[in-house]
């Protein structure tokens, strides 16, 4: 065939267009497997974080193992879900669901200061999805330590949601009121009043990103209220 004809020219892009497809199929079938265990062990880091244990990519999982000693699913109701594992659960998914349907994780850790349970969290922010980790004292009302996330939130403003200052501004916020309602917690604006037990200071420019955290933490916080209150009778 002359390689100067049309023919030939498509025949051999042909083959290369399979040639490269091919390719990058193969590897990325052979980076699904290290992929998918580099997310499992950054969300151990993410739980271990909310828990104030700082942890690293060789020593997380080590980490996790040890102090998280009970991991299950819940329903709204606050009654066990037997058969699910509490750490496959897709909080994306779980958010769409009537309330009835959802499955909510609970994981337990045992520290230096007692039990603790953490809770995932997921909302909006202003450009994309914000998520994290919350845990609480045995007493299911005070917060024992924050970890958050973002997607596309804008550096020094929003983005500070994920930054270490903003994250201990929650430990020993409370989320009940002195009359056992959950008010959960208030991220406040430069000038507005709110109880210090059950608030911290918003994020200068970041308002609307606040804003979303703030609505995370109260709708996530009730869909765990009946377990939180059988847990503090």
């Amino acid at each position: 065939m002359d390689r100067n004809s049309n023919t030939y020219t498509f025949i051999y892009a042909a083959i290369m267009v399979v040639l490269v497809a091919a390719i990058l199929a193969s590897v990325a079938m052979a980076l699904k497997d290290r992929q998918n265990k580099n997310i499992e062990v950054e969300k151990k880091q993410n739980i271990l974080a909310s828990v104030n244990i700082s942890s690293t990519t060789s020593d997380a999982e080590k980490i996790y193992a040890e102090k998280i000693k009970n991991q299950y699913v819940i329903n709204t109701k606050g009654e066990v879900v037997e058969g699910e594992d509490a750490f496959l659960i897709d909080i994306r998914k779980e958010k769409s669901k009537k309330a009835e349907e959802k499955l909510l994780p609970v994981f337990e850790c045992q520290t230096e200061n007692g039990l603790k349970y953490i809770f995932p969290m997921r909302g909006s922010g202003l450009w994309g999805p914000v998520w994290g980790f919350v845990s609480l004292n045995e007493d299911m009302n005070t917060i024992y330590g924050a970890n958050f996330d973002h997607q596309g939130e804008t550096p020094g403003l929003g983005a500070e949601i994920s930054t270490t200052w903003f994250q201990e501004s929650f430990k020993g916020k409370r989320i009940f009121d002195d009359t056992g309602n959950l008010i959960s917690i208030t991220i406040t604006k430069a000038g507005q009043e709110a109880p210090e037990a059950h608030s911290v200071d918003g994020i200068s420019g970041g308002t609307i990103t606040s804003k979303g955290l703030e609505n995370m933490l109260l709708e996530d916080f009730n869909s765990y209220k009946e377990f939180l209150k059988k847990k503090k009778s």
